[in-house]
């Protein structure tokens, strides 16, 4: 009886504390055991709620699995992405030397390779292109190869389609454009867009490209040289060679068939110019001189086309602002000279011996007109150089001043 008591006390505990009932209290004797269910009760309910938070917790666990998973993907694939190329050298070959190819020809246009060693003169040549990066010129020269145009040209040069005037005078290009080592010189066009360039130390023969050349560095392309009987067989060069990098003195007192040229020495002035040939087809102005090809490859017919330009002051320094230089074109034997205006196709007016009516390279009928003077204006930027900063040097006889009986 009395177990039968203590059992329905413990139920109506339990139910109590389950419906939430008030019970009286049990017996001093039951409540240890009561106490411990309870506590067994109580570890279920915290253990639940503990699952609850981990359940709450899972949705966040299941969003970072797809995060993991990409993870680890390149890890598992690794193998598999390692077995073409274990397998590519021995089942395709070709494919194996395919990047081999591409890495030689990389290295074959390198600035740090030299491509043309063990190229032939027929081989570089037969398929020609000048060349548009210095590196590529320079490597042209260790071998005697040209840089630029090598198309036969006619005596008189090629003018610009527009050559931009201010007040009634020919505009000369003031803007300077080299790259950041200064070893190349961009050729802009009328308009100030880059249309050509040439390379520091590289070979050029044509008109456009010598004359752009010394304006720029002061100096001739590689190809040149001061001997005016170098044999083109004895030269690396060849046909290409050109002579006659020798100083003009432009003394009107001994050719006074010449014009005057801006400041010269020659006539007290402060500037020195020199001469360099121009290897044209020919000449059809000057009887002295016969139409024939400048240089055949084994002799050199110089013909009456120089270029002339000022290389350096009365003290022998070298001119550094090549708006300070002058380059001129003359395919008459020095009787008449145009400026090289610093653009492609930028030619000044002639002026000279013939110009004036006189007879060619006389020193007796002559009648050589002056330099005439050009605006200067920068054609990339637009902006005009103020007349007071114009480096224009002309020199005036005394005698022309009336100065002299």
């Amino acid at each position: 009886m009395r177990k039968t008591v203590t059992l329905i006390g413990a139920l109506l505990l339990v139910c109590a504390l389950l419906l939430g009932c008030d019970v009286p209290a049990p017996a001093p004797s039951d409540t240890t055991q009561i106490t411990t269910e309870t506590d067994s009760v109580g570890s279920i309910q915290e253990s639940t709620a503990g699952l609850t938070a981990e359940s709450t917790a899972d949705p966040e666990s299941a969003t970072e699995q797809p995060t993991e998973e990409p993870t680890e993907q390149p890890t598992t694939e690794a193998p598999t992405t390692e077995e073409p190329t274990t397998e590519e050298p021995t089942t395709e070959d070709p494919t194996t030397e395919e990047p081999t190819t591409e890495a030689e020809t990389e290295s074959l246009f390198s600035p740090d390779v030299d491509p043309y060693v063990n190229m032939s003169a027929a081989e570089f040549y037969s398929d020609y292109e000048p060349a548009e990066e210095y590196w590529d010129a320079y490597w042209r020269t260790q071998h005697g190869f040209m840089s630029g145009s090598i198309e036969p040209q006619d005596q008189k040069p090629a003018i610009a389609e527009q050559q931009p005037t201010e007040d009634g005078m020919l505009v000369r290009n003031t803007h300077a454009s080299f790259s950041a080592d200064g070893n190349t010189y961009y050729i802009v066009d009328y308009s100030g867009q880059v249309v050509s360039q040439v390379h520091k130390g590289a070979a050029y023969v044509s008109l456009e490209e010598v004359a752009a050349y010394v304006l720029a560095f002061g100096n001739v392309p590689a190809n040149y040289t001061s001997s005016k009987k170098t044999d083109p067989d004895d030269s690396i060069w060849g046909e290409y060679l050109r002579v006659n990098h020798t100083k003009f003195s432009g003394s009107t007192t001994k050719y006074p068939y010449e014009p005057e040229l801006p400041d010269i020495s020659g006539c007290g002035g402060r500037l020195e110019y020199y001469e360099i040939d121009i290897g044209t087809t020919g000449t059809d102005c000057d009887p002295s001189y016969r139409p024939a090809i400048y240089n055949d490859g084994h002799k050199i017919t110089r013909g009456a086309a120089r270029i002339v330009y000022a290389r350096f002051d009365v003290n022998g320094d070298k001119i550094i602002d090549i708006n300070e230089r002058y380059v001129f074109y003359t395919y008459n034997h020095y009787n008449d000279f145009q400026e090289y205006l610093n653009y492609y196709g930028g030619w000044g007016e002639i002026f000279g011996n013939i110009t004036g009516g006189g007879t060619i390279s006389s020193k007796y009928d002559y009648n050589p007109t002056p330099y005439v003077p050009v605006a200067r204006r920068d054609f990339v930027t637009g902006q005009a150089v103020p007349a007071a900063r114009m480096v224009v040097y002309y020199y005036v006889p005394e005698r022309e001043l009336g100065m002299v009986a």
